[in-house]
């Protein structure tokens, strides 16, 4: 069976009405506010790259525990060009201001590229898959190296502590997914301000070992660089997988621009934490060179022993921040992807009353949750987990990269070979990166390939088989117009009332009204088609939300419009249908729901694999009541059975 378009076929959702707060989050903050949020949630991550990135970069130049005062200059001169080239170039000035209607992230550039094309496009979809699957695989490694490495420094304080370094990060970590259902709001606001200090002590302590040593400002000449990538081949691959995790999280730069705005996110960067990342690579570059033995842990090293318990205390909850940026932002994807029907339905509960970008999704953090300890106990180490990392982030950011040059071309944005001067040294460095980062593939660069995998696939399934199962039932069903016309002349018992019957496809009559029919014999006063358009914008316009059709006697179509970051909320979006013209008493409503059940009838394969996986999954969707907020006791569920 051909597969159906996914305009067509969405899962019919209803959708929120606290989306009009969300839009105005940043008109209601200032743009201060706004800033030292971005610092916290949006740099979190890349802020507590100075931990490790420089240390494994080193790792495999040194010998017999010295490094080469050239080669420090090389690594130092590749980790400042690849946070300009990447993360300035490519976030900070180009996608940021590549926007759907303020939103950002691997999810909101495809739904993009698929409305500039106007039509379902598997290989692009699979891009987005691939995607969103890998950001997934980072989302599991951030929080478990981040908390690892900071926990480790603990060691220069407490040299005895070795055996405790992954019972504590354990219990941090577990401590951190276990007050996610309660909402971080309480805390969000620290974010900022702690992330803040963190920076300017990372700034404070490059300019102080700078100082000593104003030679290592010569890095900043590319040629150093060359030169070491030149004197080293043999092992160029392996460092060049080490220079860039100093760019990981990068792409929460693009995925959170819809919290804070472009201009925030830009100044950010621009003023405090891209100056305080070179400046702290620099002094470590230059506490290396005049002491060879602190390349073991060399930022850790560059604090004054007096201050060291602090700075550990300070980078611990820089790294606790890190891992919370990330885990928000793996709900918001996991929102992102229900609503563009790659994922089933899971229950989403809003954890704060003034902003819509608070969620959490039980389902997702506990199975982080399972990752990222599993993923502290098999590897116990920073050094042996910063193998695993690195893969899943140059994975994202390439299909990023694609995407953005298939909107700018299939858009019109600008010509083709302007197009492919934008993004093609981009895409040709980052796939250096990725090359670089494969040859780690057995030291536990499988981990976010595997996670990424099972990820990609459960999505696969789950948009193939509710395809499936939509076109299937789509062709058994008949035209609503001549049902309409059927009842007319009909002699049915009528019922009084108003009955919502829910359907993907406005011009056909939903099954639950056929069965409701056939089962129950009557028919309600009232009969309303209710369709929910899940469209290709984060956030719909309040003028867009609601249209009303009447179509005889007793029917009716509603459509209800909405954004894909939205989540649902059955009475706030019934406000706007009022509006729109709909006059209903809800306590003399039902709303009515068809529950379709998969039945495995094809032969052995992979397609009867992916069909199966899409049967098990069906099991673990949230309840239909409660994912889109019905009053419990006006709902009235009507089952059939599909084969596929």
């Amino acid at each position: 069976m051909a597969l159906f378009d996914e305009d067509e076929l969405d899962i019919a959702n209803y959708l929120r009405d606290e989306a009009e707060d969300s839009v105005s989050v940043p008109a209601k903050q200032g743009f201060g506010a706004l800033t030292i949020g971005a610092v916290g949630v949006v740099y979190g991550d890349i802020g507590t790259s100075p931990l490790y990135a420089f240390r494994e970069a080193l790792a495999p130049v040194a010998r017999g525990g010295q490094v080469a005062p050239g080669d420090i200059l090389g690594l130092l001169s590749l980790l400042i060009w690849t946070l300009i080239v990447i993360v300035t170039v490519k976030y900070v000035l180009f996608l940021l201001r590549v926007d759907n209607r303020g939103e950002g992230g691997v999810l909101a550039l495809y739904t993009m590229v698929r409305l500039a094309i106007g039509r379902r496009s598997v290989p692009i979809l699979s891009l987005a898959i691939i995607g969103a699957a890998l950001f997934f695989g980072d989302a599991v490694i951030t929080p478990a190296i981040s908390v690892l490495s900071a926990v480790e420094g603990m060691q220069l304080v407490m040299p005895g502590l070795d055996s405790l370094v992954v019972p504590i990060t354990v219990g941090i970590l577990f401590v951190l997914f276990m007050v996610q259902r309660k909402g971080t709001a309480a805390i969000a606001g620290a974010f900022g301000p702690v992330t803040m200090v963190w920076f300017l002590t990372l700034a404070g302590l490059g300019l102080w070992h700078i100082w000593g040593n104003p030679g290592v400002l010569s890095a900043f000449n590319p040629a150093w660089a060359v030169s070491f990538l030149l004197n080293n081949a043999a092992i160029s691959f392996a460092v060049l997988g080490a220079v860039f995790l100093a760019v990981t999280g990068a792409e929460a730069l693009y995925a959170d621009l819809g919290h804070f705005g472009r201009r925030p996110i830009m100044v950010a960067w621009l003023v405090l934490v891209f100056p305080a990342l070179l400046l702290n690579y620099l002094g470590q570059g230059a506490l290396v060179l005049s002491n060879p033995e602190a390349a073991e842990n060399p930022l850790f090293s560059m604090v004054p022993p007096a201050a060291l318990p602090i700075f550990v205390v300070l980078a611990t909850a820089a790294t606790v921040i890190a891992a919370q940026a990330v885990i928000s932002g793996a709900f918001s994807m996991g929102r992102a992807a229900i609503q563009l029907g790659l994922l089933p339905r899971l229950t989403i509960r809003h954890t704060s009353a003034d902003q819509s970008g608070q969620i959490y999704i039980g389902t997702i953090n506990w199975a982080l949750l399972f990752g990222v300890l599993w993923l502290v106990l098999t590897f116990r180490s920073s050094g042996a987990l910063a193998s695993a990392y690195g893969i899943a982030v140059t994975g994202t950011m390439l299909v990023t990269t694609v995407l953005a040059f298939l909107y700018l071309r299939i858009a019109g944005i600008v010509a083709v070979p302007v197009a492919l001067l934008l993004t093609a040294p981009i895409f040709a460095l980052e796939s250096v990166f990725l090359a670089s980062n494969l040859t780690k593939l057995w030291d536990g660069g499988y981990v976010p390939l595997a996670i990424g995998l099972m990820l990609g696939v459960t999505m696969w399934a789950w948009w193939r088989g509710t395809q499936l199962v939509l076109g299937k039932s789509h062709k058994q069903l008949v035209s609503l117009d001549g049902f309409v016309r059927a009842m007319n002349r009909s002699s049915v018992h009528v019922v009084p009332g108003t009955a919502f019957f829910l359907s993907p496809d406005p011009d056909v009559a939903p099954s639950a009204l056929l069965h409701n029919l056939k089962h129950n014999r009557v028919l309600h006063e009232r009969n309303v088609i209710l369709t929910i358009e899940t469209l290709r914008t984060p956030l719909a316009e309040p003028q867009e939300r609601a249209s009303y059709e009447v179509i005889g006697d007793r029917f009716a179509r509603l459509t209800l419009r909405f954004g894909f970051m939205e989540t649902p909320n059955v009475s706030r979006a019934m406000n706007h249908a009022r509006k729109a013209g709909l006059r209903f008493d809800v306590m003399t409503s039902s709303f009515f729901l068809g529950r379709r059940r998969p039945v495995i009838t094809g032969p052995i394969g992979v397609k009867r694999a992916l069909d199966r996986i899409y049967a098990l999954l069906t099991r673990f969707a949230a309840d239909p009541s409660d994912f889109y907020h019905l009053p419990r006791d006006r709902v009235v569920e009507l089952g059939e059975r599909v084969a596929v």
